[in-house]
């Protein structure tokens, strides 16, 4: 069974759509792996900030079927696909990475260009898989982290899950 690392991310409504796709992940595929979320900028677009964070998952799904289950998950919590592509949005789920594949499979892009060009991917897939490499680039994500170069703010905020804290703000001494 593949482990598979998704991004969530939503800039409306945010902890309710985060909560609800933690929720959905959770009831279907049981224990999963939860970075801390951090609260960014929009990226490519003027718009209200972003909570992005990185789960994993045990897949035993097919990576379409994986990828319409979470169209469907998305779509359920509000999603409008009518606007441009680079706009806000209650709830948007990437696969990452399924397993170790290194390739588009399935009409999927796996693994998904986001990791090494957003920090709000880079950061929390680092933070909860620091020893995983990357398929293609075969560089760990701390590693990939340490290198990462671009100006993208983004801050860890706090946020409960299911009665646990899984996000701490950071407090500056």
């Amino acid at each position: 069974m593949p482990h598979v690392y998704l991004s969530l991310g939503s800039n409306r409504d945010r902890e309710r759509h985060i909560t609800a796709a933690l929720d959905a992940l959770a009831d279907r595929f049981g224990e999963i792996e939860v970075s801390s979320v951090y609260e960014s900028e929009a990226v490519g677009f003027a718009g209200t900030n972003f909570y992005n964070l990185v789960v994993g998952i045990d897949c035993p799904l097919g990576l379409a079927e994986l990828s319409a289950w979470l169209k469907q998950v998305e779509d359920d919590n509000g999603r409008d696909r009518s606007g441009p592509r680079f706009s806000g949005r209650t709830l948007d789920i990437d696969v990452l990475t399924y397993g170790d594949l290194d390739h588009p499979q399935e009409g999927v892009q796996v693994p998904r260009d986001e990791i090494t060009e957003n920090a709000f991917v880079l950061l929390p897939l680092a933070e909860i898989a620091p020893e995983q490499k990357h398929p293609v680039l075969q560089t760990c994500y701390a590693e990939l982290w340490q290198a990462y170069d671009r100006a993208q703010k983004l801050w860890p905020i706090d946020f409960n899950w299911r009665g646990r804290q899984i996000s701490r703000a950071s407090t500056e001494d």
